[in-house]
């Protein structure tokens, strides 16, 4: 069977997200949407949304014990009307636009993250982070920078299992908010589906050669690639 070079590219790119989102909680979107909305644009933001929840289900269940689902209630309940927003978006606002500002909010949250005080993730703080993560998430697939510098200072696993239990609700709330738009078909469905074994691997790779990495590395990993994301989108929408 000969695949694709698109379909391969889609592949090779969902593994080496899975590894980071498995390896620090968060990063499937970041590293595989920039590419693929530039030269395989149907994998934006349907399929890789069906793997993040793939992704998200499968670390949740490995760290189901350092989950605390009632302080992610707020960030929940902001996704919903932020996941609206960004379906509207998808139908509205052209991709270029829509580009340049998720990028240059996700830079600027990361320059308030490497300020010397520490941002508190206080309820009304994650509603808007959760709003922010629906906004971002459900346009561009890319959803993770919000709740991942509001939870930074995390323990590691704590990190990797509350962003895991929010991305779960979140993806299904992304998803849901897709099919009335037109975003969320068939034919997406059967995209994803050469994608989940090479999620599986990376995730599977990442289990294997990353649990004993410390707090700080996933803290600095975390915000290096939220610098690269949106250097990427604004980058993106220039040229």
């Amino acid at each position: 069977m000969i695949i694709e070079s698109t379909t391969l590219l889609a592949i090779i790119m969902i593994f080496f997200g899975s590894f980071v989102q498995t390896a620090i909680g968060f990063g499937l979107a970041i590293i595989s949407a920039p590419i693929l909305i530039i030269i395989a644009p149907q994998y934006v933001p349907a399929p890789i949304c069906l793997v993040a929840l793939f992704i998200s289900l499968l670390n949740s269940r490995k760290y189901r014990s350092s989950i605390e689902l009632g302080g992610l209630k707020m960030a929940i309940i902001g996704r919903i009307p932020g996941s609206i927003a960004g379906a509207t978006l998808l139908v509205f606002v052209s991709a270029q636009t829509l580009s340049l500002w998720v990028g240059l909010l996700v830079l600027l949250a990361v320059f308030i993250s490497i300020m010397p005080f520490r941002i508190e993730p206080t309820p009304i703080r994650m509603v808007f982070a959760g709003f922010f993560s629906g906004l971002f998430g459900t346009s561009s697939a890319i959803g993770g920078p919000p709740m991942a510098i509001l939870l930074q200072h995390q323990e590691a696993n704590q990190l990797r299992a509350n962003l895991s239990a929010f991305f779960v609700f979140s993806s299904i709330i992304s998803l849901i908010t897709l099919i009335p738009v037109g975003f969320l078909n068939i034919e997406k469905l059967w995209l994803t589906l050469p994608l989940l074994p090479a999620a599986w691997a990376g995730y599977w790779l990442a289990l294997k050669t990353t649990q004993s990495l410390p707090k700080e590395t996933i803290r600095y990993g975390a915000l290096m690639l939220c610098f690269i994301c949106g250097a990427i989108a604004v980058y993106k929408s220039m040229n």
